[in-house]
């Protein structure tokens, strides 16, 4: 059983700073895609970054790429979300997904797992 548990979420300004941390179970013993999605209050989910662990090329959505890096840690079975210059429009609840596949191709993935999520505040 895949388990995901996310972490690193809080307030901060504009133009701030924050980590987010995903740590998984289960998951990385085999193939496998895991992505950020987010979802802000009466809007709809996005999917911001993945990884599939035949490529380990990330790839990001088009509205954070260049301030949000996506890494991992597979001996720590942690993945990471750098996120730099902080919006208000980044404010949303993150979630990190994962599905067990050999897939090359992360984007687009419907995931089977779901963290609870981390709640994502920007504003001065």
């Amino acid at each position: 059983q895949v388990q995901l548990v996310e972490s690193g979420g809080g307030l901060v300004q504009p133009g701030g700073s924050l980590t987010l941390s995903c740590a998984t179970s289960g998951l990385f013993s085999a193939g496998y895609v895991i992505g950020w999605t987010r979802q802000a209050p009466g809007k709809e989910r996005e999917e911001i970054a993945c990884i599939a662990s035949r490529d380990m090329t990330p790839i990001y959505r088009y509205s954070v790429k260049g301030r949000f890096t996506m890494t991992s840690d597979i001996a720590a079975n942690t993945v990471f979300l750098h996120m730099n210059g902080l919006k208000p429009e980044d404010t949303a609840v993150y979630h990190c997904e994962a599905e067990q596949t050999h897939s090359h191709v992360c984007w687009g993935t419907l995931y089977d797992y779901r963290g609870q999520g981390t709640q994502v505040t920007v504003s001065s």
